[in-house]
């Protein structure tokens, strides 16, 4: 089933946004470099249309780094757009987001018209983390791995003339893409009661299985992996990692469980769970669907509404002499 989780203060963070905007200089939108397709909001660009933009593929030590440079490519051809890739807690590089801000905005400074930022991205995704080390290690935001922590829009001053918008995460209405709910939520950016663990742990090695193989058997002491199922692979992560059943059934939950942690600590080393080429397919396919589904609609609706021909459906007279 396709993952959905839009909860209400969400909704409520879509109009603040909506509200902030005319005034914004320069919005970051930070992605998870793991999945730098999945984690870019439609909903943001829609709301964010016009304005300069800096993507940042946060993680990238979690990333493979070639896949990383790709869709950094990806994005900095776009127009009026800059990317580079980072770990929120190094600050260092997260200081370079305030010079790239700058350029990408090179008429606004000073006390006179002071740069205004606004910071965004799906749930935990490494804003608050990020958003403290910009801050020089000064805790202003609500850290956690869990979606959600983040509620309510926050004002930060990095400058005297540099002003800061943190935004809570957001995801969007409907996740047209359907793997993409699926990394989605193994990544954290979901709420845990709007998924299921084995679900996402299958949907989830997929993906390894087709780009890091190597990685779940080094990890897990695994054999040969060619040929085996997402299921299967599971599986033998239960055998491995988690109590048995009785009869010597593999734990599947627990094997889920684990196989989802491992992930999101990094376990598995630096993994990129999709490719350029991937996900411009995925997104194909969802317009496809759409489109169908669009189309079957129309048509539903146009039966509805059609008025029956004279003399049938009704009394047309006929027959009265």
């Amino acid at each position: 089933m396709p993952i959905q989780w839009f909860p209400g203060h969400m909704h409520a963070t879509r109009k603040a946004i909506a509200e902030r905007m005319p005034e914004i200089d320069v919005v970051i939108e930070l992605l998870d470099a793991r999945l730098p397709g999945s984690s870019a909001n439609p909903l943001l660009a829609e709301l964010t249309r016009g304005k300069p933009a800096l993507k940042v593929l946060n993680k990238q030590d979690l990333a493979d780094p070639q896949q990383t440079a790709s869709w950094l490519a990806h994005y900095q051809a776009q127009a009026g757009t800059r990317a580079l890739a980072l770990d929120a807690s190094d600050t260092a590089p997260a200081r370079r987001l305030i010079a790239a801000c700058r350029e990408l905005a090179p008429l606004r400074g000073g006390m006179a018209k002071p740069m205004r930022v606004l910071i965004c991205g799906i749930p935990n995704v490494g804003k608050s983390t990020l958003v403290n080390t910009l801050r020089g290690g000064k805790r202003a935001a609500k850290t956690g791995d869990e979606a959600g922590i983040t509620k309510t829009e926050q004002r930060i001053v990095l400058a005297d003339d540099f002003y800061l918008f943190d935004t809570p995460g957001m995801l969007w209405p409907r996740i047209a893409i359907e793997p993409s709910g699926y990394l989605l939520a193994a990544s954290g950016a979901v709420g845990r009661n709007a998924y299921d663990d084995e679900e996402v742990a299958l949907a989830l090695l997929t993906q390894m299985l087709r780009h890091h193989a190597d990685r779940l058997r080094d990890r897990y002491k695994l054999g040969d992996l060619a040929g085996l199922s997402d299921e299967a692979v599971l599986a033998d992560i239960g055998r491995k990692r988690a109590p048995l059943l009785s009869g010597g059934l593999p734990h599947m939950q627990k094997a889920a469980e684990i196989a989802i942690h491992d992930f999101r600590s990094g376990a598995w080393g630096p993994v990129t769970l999709e490719t350029l080429q991937e996900f411009t397919q995925w997104q194909a396919q969802a317009k496809l669907l759409d489109a169908e589904r669009e189309a079957r609609r129309a048509a539903r609706s146009n039966t509805k509404n059609q008025v029956p021909p004279r003399g049938q459906g009704g009394d047309d007279g006929a027959g009265k002499g």
